[in-house]
């Protein structure tokens, strides 16, 4: 026995003399980074070319309040609206069986992909250089009049003037909606293929038509993946907004914060109090992104996968997560 008791304590392991992994590295990037932010907060701070009384005095007034609300939320909102809307007919255009369809939705996407935002702004602006008048009706009708030997003849239901209708704000977004729809396609399209297609092939043969298999199978599933980059593209429509001064339109944050700035000579403050307000406008579109992306990814990833456990667990012991069954 006593033989027995010396060979069970001899083969005890010893405890293990954990040491911990020392970072050197990381103690001096930390010293680095809370140097050159000593350093920048002392410029904010001391620097009086910032004229930080000027900046707030200015930045809140009328006219950029309704450059804020009018110019850039109203035109990010609108702008997303068109371009989400439009996005998904292009994807599904793409993923149509019909091969005209395909090489069309290829074309648009293809385009407006390529083209610059500021160029297609640019375009945007002066199109009524093109036209001066849109009519709708019977297109060629003089040429028809004149075959038969009428003169003038005009088949047309109704038309307006091009230069009335495309302001700054209708060609601006024309310009941004359409070239978010080319991003917003291959988006969407790559929401609608990370679905199984088996769960298509399932609803077909239930009887359900192709629209009700999209809206009521696939697109809510794609939605946890097409709203992360959804909301980078929000954010960046939002930044982007600032190109309007090429249309230009006039009623946007970016142009009237640069126009007081030229008016007084005071330019770079406005040009900072740009900054901040982009900041704070970003900061709340990334609030909402954050709590959309949850909402998706419900009983998605281990979280979702812990809550589906948890549930069952509840269900099985009648509501008493802690009882186990005894089967």
């Amino acid at each position: 026995m006593a033989t027995e008791e010396s060979t069970t304590v001899r083969a005890r392991p010893e405890p293990i003399q954990a040491v911990p992994v020392r970072h050197p590295g990381r103690w001096i990037t930390i010293a680095v980074l809370a140097v050159l932010v000593a350093m920048f907060v002392h410029l904010l701070v001391t620097n009086d070319r910032f004229q930080w009384s000027f900046m707030v005095s200015k930045m809140f007034r009328p006219p950029i309040i309704e450059g804020v609300l009018r110019g850039t939320v109203l035109m990010t909102v609108c702008a997303m609206l068109l371009a989400v809307s439009l996005g998904i007919v292009v994807a599904i255009m793409r993923l149509s069986p019909n091969p005209i369809l395909r090489v069309v939705a290829w074309l648009f996407t293809w385009v407006f992909r390529a083209v610059p935002r500021l160029v297609l702004l640019a375009v945007c602006g002066n199109l009524g250089i093109l036209w001066a008048r849109i009519e709708f009706g019977v297109p060629f009708d003089t040429q028809i009049g004149h075959l038969f030997g009428v003169d003038n003849l005009q088949l047309r239901a109704f038309g307006f003037s091009a230069r009335e209708v495309l302001t700054g704000f209708v060609a601006g977004l024309l310009g941004l909606a359409v070239s978010e729809a080319a991003y917003m396609a291959e988006i969407v399209r790559a929401g609608i293929q990370s679905v199984d297609g088996g769960q298509a092939e399932a609803a077909s043969a239930l009887g359900m038509s192709r629209g009700q298999i999209m809206r009521r199978i696939v697109l809510p599933q794609a939605m946890r993946v097409i709203i992360p980059p959804t909301g980078n593209e929000t954010i960046a429509m939002l930044k982007d907004t600032s190109l309007l001064m090429a249309v230009p339109y006039s009623m946007e944050l970016f142009f009237q914060l640069d126009a007081v700035g030229k008016r007084t000579f005071q330019i770079f403050p406005m040009y900072v109090s740009a900054v901040l307000w982009y900041l704070f406008l970003t900061s709340i579109l990334l609030i909402g992104q954050h709590f959309l992306e949850r909402h998706f990814s419900k009983g998605y990833g281990t979280s979702g996968r812990a809550r589906m456990r948890l549930r069952a667990m509840t269900t099985e012991t009648g509501g008493n997560p802690g009882v186990v069954d005894p089967s």
